[in-house]
Protein backbone atom coordinates (compact mmCIF):
# COMPACT_ATOMS: atom_id res chain seq x y z
CA UNK A 1 0.00 0.00 0.00
CA UNK A 2 1.07 3.42 -1.22
CA UNK A 3 0.99 5.96 1.66
CA UNK A 4 -1.17 8.79 -0.65
CA UNK A 5 -4.01 5.95 -1.10
CA UNK A 6 -7.24 6.81 0.36
CA UNK A 7 -10.65 6.20 -0.42
CA UNK A 8 -13.46 8.53 -1.05
CA UNK A 9 -17.47 8.54 -0.76
CA UNK A 10 -18.80 10.86 -3.12
CA UNK A 11 -22.75 11.48 -2.89
CA UNK A 12 -23.91 13.30 -6.31
CA UNK A 13 -27.29 14.99 -5.10
CA UNK A 14 -30.60 13.71 -6.38
CA UNK A 15 -30.21 14.72 -10.16
CA UNK A 16 -29.09 18.18 -11.18
CA UNK A 17 -25.55 17.84 -11.44
CA UNK A 18 -25.21 21.38 -9.54
CA UNK A 19 -26.24 20.16 -6.92
CA UNK A 20 -23.27 18.12 -6.31
CA UNK A 21 -20.81 20.26 -3.21
CA UNK A 22 -17.75 21.24 -4.11
CA UNK A 23 -15.79 19.29 -2.21
CA UNK A 24 -17.16 16.11 -4.15
CA UNK A 25 -16.66 17.86 -7.30
CA UNK A 26 -12.67 18.34 -6.66
CA UNK A 27 -12.61 14.87 -5.24
CA UNK A 28 -13.97 13.89 -8.63
CA UNK A 29 -11.73 15.61 -10.56
CA UNK A 30 -8.70 14.54 -9.07
CA UNK A 31 -9.27 11.14 -8.52
CA UNK A 32 -7.14 8.22 -10.60
CA UNK A 33 -10.44 6.05 -10.31
CA UNK A 34 -14.19 7.07 -10.09
CA UNK A 35 -16.79 3.69 -9.39
CA UNK A 36 -20.05 4.12 -10.00
CA UNK A 37 -22.97 1.93 -9.31
CA UNK A 38 -26.04 1.27 -11.65
CA UNK A 39 -28.55 -1.62 -12.75
CA UNK A 40 -28.60 -4.92 -14.67
CA UNK A 41 -31.80 -5.59 -15.67
CA UNK A 42 -33.41 -8.74 -16.71
CA UNK A 43 -32.93 -8.42 -20.18
CA UNK A 44 -29.53 -7.63 -19.99
CA UNK A 45 -29.84 -3.56 -20.46
CA UNK A 46 -27.59 -1.61 -17.83
CA UNK A 47 -29.04 1.71 -16.67
CA UNK A 48 -27.06 4.34 -14.31
CA UNK A 49 -28.42 7.46 -12.71
CA UNK A 50 -25.06 8.19 -10.85
CA UNK A 51 -23.49 8.02 -14.75
CA UNK A 52 -25.86 10.90 -16.02
CA UNK A 53 -24.81 13.19 -13.29
CA UNK A 54 -20.85 12.01 -13.82
CA UNK A 55 -21.22 12.82 -17.36
CA UNK A 56 -22.05 16.50 -16.61
CA UNK A 57 -18.55 17.15 -15.09
CA UNK A 58 -15.80 16.83 -18.31
CA UNK A 59 -13.96 14.14 -16.01
CA UNK A 60 -11.46 11.46 -18.05
CA UNK A 61 -14.37 9.04 -18.44
CA UNK A 62 -11.39 6.60 -18.76
CA UNK A 63 -11.79 6.56 -14.79
CA UNK A 64 -14.69 5.15 -14.52
CA UNK A 65 -15.23 1.77 -13.67
CA UNK A 66 -19.24 0.74 -13.25
CA UNK A 67 -20.89 -1.87 -10.89
CA UNK A 68 -24.33 -2.77 -11.91
CA UNK A 69 -26.71 -4.38 -9.50
CA UNK A 70 -29.28 -7.18 -10.65
CA UNK A 71 -31.43 -7.35 -7.52
CA UNK A 72 -32.95 -10.47 -6.17
CA UNK A 73 -34.73 -11.15 -3.19
CA UNK A 74 -32.39 -13.58 -1.81
CA UNK A 75 -29.66 -10.54 -2.95
CA UNK A 76 -26.80 -13.31 -3.58
CA UNK A 77 -25.94 -11.91 -6.78
CA UNK A 78 -26.31 -8.07 -5.24
CA UNK A 79 -23.53 -9.45 -2.72
CA UNK A 80 -21.04 -11.66 -4.76
CA UNK A 81 -21.10 -8.41 -6.85
CA UNK A 82 -20.45 -6.02 -4.17
CA UNK A 83 -17.59 -8.69 -2.90
CA UNK A 84 -16.06 -8.35 -6.75
CA UNK A 85 -15.98 -4.48 -6.80
CA UNK A 86 -14.38 -4.31 -3.60
CA UNK A 87 -11.33 -6.77 -4.89
CA UNK A 88 -10.95 -4.41 -7.71
CA UNK A 89 -10.95 -1.52 -4.95
CA UNK A 90 -8.98 -2.91 -2.88
CA UNK A 91 -6.31 -3.82 -5.69
CA UNK A 92 -6.20 -0.34 -6.47
CA UNK A 93 -5.65 0.93 -3.02
CA UNK A 94 -2.63 -1.08 -2.58
CA UNK A 95 -1.35 0.84 -6.14
CA UNK A 96 -1.36 3.92 -4.22
CA UNK A 97 -4.69 5.19 -5.82
CA UNK A 98 -7.07 7.91 -5.17
CA UNK A 99 -10.51 6.20 -4.89
CA UNK A 100 -13.70 7.92 -5.58
CA UNK A 101 -16.80 5.58 -5.18
CA UNK A 102 -19.99 7.76 -6.09
CA UNK A 103 -23.75 7.89 -5.32
CA UNK A 104 -26.71 9.60 -6.42
CA UNK A 105 -28.44 11.29 -3.65
CA UNK A 106 -26.98 11.51 -0.06
CA UNK A 107 -24.62 8.04 0.39
CA UNK A 108 -25.52 7.58 4.26
CA UNK A 109 -29.04 7.16 2.57
CA UNK A 110 -30.15 4.04 1.18
CA UNK A 111 -27.11 3.67 -0.27
CA UNK A 112 -25.24 0.71 -2.42
CA UNK A 113 -22.24 2.68 -1.03
CA UNK A 114 -22.87 1.48 2.51
CA UNK A 115 -22.57 -2.06 1.46
CA UNK A 116 -18.77 -1.48 0.44
CA UNK A 117 -18.18 0.83 3.06
CA UNK A 118 -18.34 -2.26 5.60
CA UNK A 119 -15.38 -3.70 3.75
CA UNK A 120 -13.53 -0.99 3.24
CA UNK A 121 -13.80 -0.35 7.20
CA UNK A 122 -12.97 -3.87 8.10
CA UNK A 123 -9.49 -3.29 5.98
CA UNK A 124 -9.13 -0.17 7.99
CA UNK A 125 -8.10 1.91 4.75
CA UNK A 126 -7.84 5.59 4.76
CA UNK A 127 -11.68 6.25 3.78
CA UNK A 128 -13.62 10.09 3.71
CA UNK A 129 -17.29 10.21 2.83
CA UNK A 130 -18.76 13.90 1.75
CA UNK A 131 -21.98 14.14 2.56
CA UNK A 132 -24.85 15.21 -0.12
CA UNK A 133 -28.53 16.38 -0.92
CA UNK A 134 -31.24 14.10 -0.24
CA UNK A 135 -34.13 13.61 -3.12
CA UNK A 136 -36.96 14.54 -0.05
CA UNK A 137 -34.80 17.93 0.95
CA UNK A 138 -34.55 18.86 -2.80
CA UNK A 139 -38.60 17.91 -3.13
CA UNK A 140 -39.29 19.73 -0.17
CA UNK A 141 -37.40 22.99 -1.97
CA UNK A 142 -38.68 22.36 -5.68
CA UNK A 143 -42.57 22.30 -3.61
CA UNK A 144 -41.57 25.21 -1.55
CA UNK A 145 -42.54 23.49 1.67
CA UNK A 146 -40.55 23.20 4.67
CA UNK A 147 -39.98 19.75 6.07
CA UNK A 148 -40.47 20.58 9.65
CA UNK A 149 -40.97 23.50 11.51
CA UNK A 150 -40.79 24.11 15.57
CA UNK A 151 -40.92 21.37 17.34
CA UNK A 152 -42.40 19.17 14.79
CA UNK A 153 -41.47 15.80 14.30
CA UNK A 154 -40.15 13.86 10.60
CA UNK A 155 -40.43 10.26 9.59
CA UNK A 156 -39.16 8.57 6.69
CA UNK A 157 -40.51 5.05 5.45
CA UNK A 158 -39.36 3.41 2.31
CA UNK A 159 -41.44 1.00 0.87
CA UNK A 160 -44.27 1.25 3.55
CA UNK A 161 -46.33 -2.13 3.61
CA UNK A 162 -49.14 -1.64 5.21
CA UNK A 163 -52.49 0.65 6.06
CA UNK A 164 -51.53 0.58 9.46
CA UNK A 165 -48.00 1.32 9.58
CA UNK A 166 -49.13 3.90 7.85
CA UNK A 167 -51.57 5.05 9.53
CA UNK A 168 -49.49 4.84 13.22
CA UNK A 169 -46.60 7.27 11.34
CA UNK A 170 -49.46 9.50 10.18
CA UNK A 171 -50.32 9.82 13.79
CA UNK A 172 -47.21 10.59 15.59
CA UNK A 173 -45.74 12.35 12.90
CA UNK A 174 -46.39 15.82 11.07
CA UNK A 175 -43.84 15.07 7.90
CA UNK A 176 -44.09 11.96 6.49
CA UNK A 177 -41.74 11.07 3.63
CA UNK A 178 -42.68 8.14 1.30
CA UNK A 179 -39.43 6.65 -0.59
CA UNK A 180 -39.77 3.42 -3.00
CA UNK A 181 -43.31 3.89 -3.74
CA UNK A 182 -43.95 2.02 -6.89
CA UNK A 183 -44.73 -1.15 -5.64
CA UNK A 184 -46.91 -0.04 -2.71
CA UNK A 185 -48.65 2.51 -4.24
CA UNK A 186 -52.10 1.12 -3.65
CA UNK A 187 -50.94 0.99 0.65
CA UNK A 188 -50.19 4.90 0.12
CA UNK A 189 -54.10 5.60 -2.01
CA UNK A 190 -56.44 3.72 0.90
CA UNK A 191 -54.73 5.07 3.74
CA UNK A 192 -54.88 9.17 1.99
CA UNK A 193 -58.34 8.81 0.69
CA UNK A 194 -59.32 8.30 4.27
CA UNK A 195 -57.76 11.68 5.56
CA UNK A 196 -57.55 15.11 4.48
CA UNK A 197 -53.27 15.50 4.03
CA UNK A 198 -51.66 17.97 2.15
CA UNK A 199 -49.63 15.82 -0.19
CA UNK A 200 -46.72 16.60 -2.53
CA UNK A 201 -45.47 13.77 -5.12
CA UNK A 202 -41.95 14.48 -6.75
CA UNK A 203 -40.48 12.37 -9.58
CA UNK A 204 -36.93 12.20 -11.65
CA UNK A 205 -35.82 15.54 -8.83
CA UNK A 206 -33.15 17.95 -10.75
CA UNK A 207 -33.73 16.51 -14.04
CA UNK A 208 -35.40 17.81 -17.15
CA UNK A 209 -37.90 15.09 -16.10
CA UNK A 210 -38.84 16.39 -13.38
CA UNK A 211 -42.54 16.03 -12.41
CA UNK A 212 -44.44 17.28 -9.08
CA UNK A 213 -48.06 17.02 -8.33
CA UNK A 214 -50.57 17.48 -5.55
CA UNK A 215 -53.38 15.94 -7.00
CA UNK A 216 -53.45 12.00 -6.31
CA UNK A 217 -55.80 11.68 -9.12
CA UNK A 218 -52.86 13.22 -11.55
CA UNK A 219 -50.41 11.30 -9.59
CA UNK A 220 -52.10 7.67 -9.81
CA UNK A 221 -52.21 7.86 -13.87
CA UNK A 222 -48.78 7.86 -14.24
CA UNK A 223 -46.05 5.07 -14.78
CA UNK A 224 -44.40 5.62 -11.09
CA UNK A 225 -40.75 5.34 -11.44
CA UNK A 226 -38.06 4.28 -8.89
CA UNK A 227 -36.79 7.66 -8.37
CA UNK A 228 -40.27 9.34 -6.93
CA UNK A 229 -41.20 9.80 -3.69
CA UNK A 230 -44.25 11.35 -1.63
CA UNK A 231 -44.31 13.86 1.38
CA UNK A 232 -47.40 13.91 3.50
CA UNK A 233 -48.30 16.38 5.41
CA UNK A 234 -51.24 16.92 8.20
Amino acid sequence: MKSKSIIYGVSLGPGDPDLISLKGLKVLQEANKIYYPGSLFKNGVKSSYSLSILKHYNLNETKFEGFYLEMDLERVKVNNLYDVTFEKIKKDYENGLKIAIVSEGDLNTFSSFSYLLEKIKKENFNVKLIPGITSYALAASENLEPLCLQNEKLIILPRVQTEEELEEALTHFDTVVLMKIKSVMNVINKVLSKGNYSIYYSEKLGTPNQFLSSNLKEINQRDIPYFSLITIKK
